[in-house]
């Protein structure tokens, strides 16, 4: 292990990369070797409960180096990125107080995105989401008609953010783009460096197999299971890979070996958006290698 010296200030980075890439182990890794502390940026690893569809780090990797972001909230309680703020500001003040750094790691871009880029300053305060009473086709439409140029960002299936633009509207009486003039976003955190895990498309593809096999045998369709039992298929973590293609097979729609291929399938359609994402909106600060070098240039970043 590497004895390397720090700043007396603290140091914060994000590693990313698509799903199935080896974000989790490096980082751990890394943590041990750096004094830090991990937030993960999983959408899915924030629930309780939700283990083995979520791919969370196993315990003893958690027992190892401190984790937030991991186990915040139960499956039928609300989420957004103005909590997750809140707990990377949860994870700041902990590693101020203890002298750590911080590895921001995992998938999830769009949290990633809110800390580099901030958000409206009204959000947090002014707004609420609104129940949709018109389709989100029509609403899309509606909003395309005032305000074209920040729907035109917008995919017209993306309900999350349609949603967010509709709220905004209804809400504050004012188009998405006139709002966030008048209420300005802030970065949470300057300059954030940013290390991304490129990986060749067979060997990815090779390691979401292996993953999907390794996920049923430790028990994928007993735990979920477990999850409609106690809180149904509505709450919104049902919908997510792993999870709604074994309520199908519960369902007797496919059979075991097509289970298999179907979340490997997804997972993969998952990763291309990921890397997609990572591509147009993570762009600033950011070194892209495969995970050997990366290694190297993250512990040199750290190293006075």
């Amino acid at each position: 292990m590497l004895n390397i010296r720090y700043n007396s200030f603290m140091k914060e980075i994000a590693l990313i990369g698509t799903t199935a890439t080896g974000k989790t182990a490096l980082a751990i890794k890394i943590a041990q070797q750096t004094n830090s502390i991990i937030l993960s940026l999983d959408s899915l690893c924030l629930y309780k409960e939700i283990n083995i569809a979520s791919a969370k780090p196993t315990n003893k990797e958690m027992q190892s180096i401190i984790h937030f972001g991991i186990d915040e909230i139960y499956p039928n309680e609300h989420f957004d990125v103005v909590k997750f703020l809140k707990i990377y500001e949860k994870t700041k003040q902990f590693a101020l107080k203890n002298q750590k750094n911080i590895i921001i790691v995992g998938g999830t871009g769009f949290y990633l995105k809110a800390l580099i880029d901030g958000i409206s300053s009204g959000i947090n305060t002014n707004l609420k989401n609104v129940k949709m009473d018109i389709s989100y086709a029509k609403a899309y439409t509606l909003l395309h008609s005032l305000d074209k140029e920040y729907m035109n960002k917008i995919q017209k299936n993306d309900k999350y953010r349609i949603n967010k633009a509709y709220s905004i509207y209804i809400t504050s009486k004012l188009t998405p783009s006139k709002y966030f003039k008048l209420h300005p976003k802030k970065a949470i955190i300057k300059n954030l460096k940013i290390f991304e895990i490129l990986i060749d498309k067979e060997e990815l593809k090779t390691r979401i197999k292996l993953r999907t096999k390794q996920m049923l045998s430790d028990g994928l369709i007993d735990e979920v299971i477990f999850l409609e039992n106690k809180y149904n298929r509505n709450v919104n973590c049902m919908s997510s890979i792993g999870i709604v293609e074994s309520l199908e097979y519960l369902d007797g729609r496919i059979t075991k070996d097509e289970l298999e291929n179907k979340i490997s399938s997804n997972t993969l359609k998952l990763a291309k958006r990921q890397n997609t994402f990572n591509k147009s909106q993570i762009t600033k600060n950011k070194i892209s290698s495969p995970i050997n070098t990366l290694s190297s240039d993250i512990l040199k970043y750290f190293k006075i």
